[in-house]
């Protein structure tokens, strides 16, 4: 439903949890990761554009980025696993923009995001900026599952992904979960990741 004319537009995102989360100034009280759950396994990765059933999920590419992170960071502490797995939560609501888009849209996509961030790092414990060296570990995390995803689901031959994504070495498929699955699936793997991380 449109604003009335001369109100103020509306800046916040209803959730099923019944939060009211402001885009413009998103407070840490209205994160909560039952929402960021169920968004982040409704929202495609690679525009939808991936073989398979189902969508591979931004919730399932979440899961898979923190395993390689896992696998490849020394010494991983559970609060650097959960900023892994958090490393695309702002998506929840504003979507999985793909970066030729992002290129298009500008700063202004990325202030949005960068707030939602902050408020998520905030209300999970997280300090609002990520140590560098921690930002660094994850991106490779993102770029490794970024190859897998674009070889294995999205259609890319090995050399077109090498060229934007870089080939990954010393790590293989191996023990990976490529297979895009329901949604529902992939909330409660994704909660029960989350939990995990939480208990440890």
């Amino acid at each position: 439903m449109a604003d009335k004319p001369g109100a103020p537009s509306r800046a916040w995102q209803r959730m099923l949890s019944g939060r009211r989360l402001d885009l413009l100034d998103p407070s840490p009280l209205d994160i909560e990761i039952a929402d960021i759950a169920h968004g982040l396994a409704r929202v495609a990765r690679w525009n939808g554009q991936t073989v398979g059933d189902h969508a591979f999920s931004v919730a399932q590419h979440s899961l898979l980025v923190e395993a390689i992170f896992t696998r490849t960071a020394a010494k991983a502490s559970p609060r650097d696993q959960l900023a892994a797995l958090l490393h695309d939560a702002p998506e929840y609501v504003i979507g999985d923009m793909i970066s030729p888009f992002k290129a298009v849209v500008g700063g202004g996509y990325k202030a949005v995001e960068a707030r939602l961030q902050h408020a998520i790092h905030l209300h999970f414990g997280l300090p609002a900026e990520l140590p560098q060296t921690l930002k660094k570990a994850i991106k490779r995390a993102d770029q490794i599952a970024a190859y897998f995803e674009a070889t294995e689901l999205a259609g890319f031959s090995d050399r077109e992904a090498s060229k934007y994504f870089s080939r990954p070495r010393g790590i293989s498929t191996d023990g990976f979960d490529l297979a895009a699955r329901p949604a529902k699936s992939v909330q409660k793997a994704f909660v029960a990741r989350f939990n995990e991380i939480g208990r440890a």
